[in-house]
């Protein structure tokens, strides 16, 4: 006998239909299609009652009940009686069991277009909203950090440093090579030009100020928003689905200062540091393309960088970098302790906080050029 799932349909001279169902209806198997059941309704007026017969029905699972629902749906919309006894035992419960709770009216969400109207003014609530929550969260931050000078704040101090060594020493490899990339980069850009009016030499003041003045910093600020300030929001996002945060709220531990200041701390004391390595990438890569493709003297650009670079142009770059610091590290925890019960919500805490941090390192970035240009620095 085959195995394979079949549906025969037979037509009795009383108008009623005979459905005879044979072989192992599982998923497993290519199973019939109910449309041929239907075409045979529409074909054939006056039916007003369907039969089972199953006495070739070798095996069952899930599939068969599919099968029998969508052949009872088409009967209720032609009016047409199902007799259920042919049918095993096992699948009349079943049946009985899936139409005794009916589906309950609007359990089925419909789309609907919301009007242009309203989805401006659902954004600007959820921008209000964004902003005073972060306003909150810095206001709380602030606080904490008082607390801390005061010497009331409290965290392990070997968290501290675990995060120092985490923002820091290990983020040497992925500064480095962007940083050597920039600088290769801007030294291009600026030999394509500078070459027309036999001035190569000046890439080095273009390279220098750029590197140092700004570009550094950004480019770190950027590195460590999509490698830090993510890596925090996902620490802090899985701890609030863990309910750990809920737990140290419990034992009275706040976790502003428990969480938030180490983290915030230990990049605000890195990124100044990664900021200078970054400027001395930086320039060594554009000292490569300098000596390599328009074979100035290693020690000429060295000299032409120096009279350049001066200390000012450092001290504001130095200062773009604490600002990113603490912008990027505030992102990174804002949307950590943003963060739903989910793993989902786990995911788009990270990708807030990268875009936050960014966004924050380019506002910042326009704000402090501006006030450079207005104080003549």
């Amino acid at each position: 006998m085959s195995t394979q799932p079949q549906i025969t349909i037979e037509q009795l001279p009383d108008k009623p239909i005979v459905l005879r169902l044979s072989g192992a209806w599982n998923i497993y198997e290519k199973l019939p299609s109910s449309e041929e059941f239907q075409k045979h309704l529409e074909k054939h007026t006056g039916i007003q009652r369907i039969l089972f017969h199953t006495e070739n029905l070798t095996a069952w699972n899930s599939s068969l009940l599919i099968f029998l629902t969508n052949i009872i749906d088409i009967c209720t919309q032609n009016n047409v009686s199902v007799e259920k006894e042919g049918l095993p035992e096992g699948v009349q419960r079943l049946l009985d069991l899936a139409a005794a709770v009916p589906e309950r009216k609007g359990a089925r969400r419909e789309k609907s277009r919301i009007p242009f109207l309203e989805q401006i003014a659902n954004q600007s609530i959820d921008a209000w909203r964004s902003l005073i929550d972060m306003l909150n969260f810095i206001g709380e931050a602030s606080a904490a950090f008082l607390r801390l000078l005061s010497g009331k704040a409290r965290f392990r101090y070997s968290d501290l440093f675990r995060i120092i060594q985490e923002t820091g020493a290990e983020a040497l490899p992925i500064v480095s090579l962007i940083s050597i990339l920039v600088g290769i980069i801007l030294a291009f850009v600026a030999a394509i030009q500078l070459r027309m009016f036999g001035a190569q030499i000046y890439v080095a003041d273009i390279v220098g100020i750029g590197i140092v003045r700004v570009m550094g910093a950004i480019m770190t600020g950027i590195i460590m928003a999509g490698r830090t300030g993510a890596a925090f929001a996902a620490q802090l996002g899985t701890m609030q689905t863990n309910e750990e945060i809920d737990a140290l709220k419990t034992l009275g531990i706040s976790p502003m200062e428990f969480l938030v200041m180490p983290r915030v701390i230990a990049l605000v004391l890195m990124m100044p540091l990664l900021c200078l390595y970054a400027d001395f990438m930086g320039m060594l890569g554009g000292m490569t393309v300098g000596v390599v493709m328009l074979d100035l003297n290693p020690m000429e650009y060295y000299n032409e960088t120096k009279a350049a670079v001066g200390l000012t142009n450092l001290w504001i770059g130095l200062f773009h970098s604490a600002v990113f610091g603490v912008l990027v590290s505030l992102s990174g925890c804002l949307r950590g302790l943003q963060c739903g019960r989910s793993a989902q919500d786990v995911g788009k805490a990270a990708t807030s906080a990268v875009v936050t941090g960014i966004v924050g390192i380019i506002v910042a970035t326009a704000i402090i050029t501006f006030a450079c240009e207005v104080l003549g620095i």
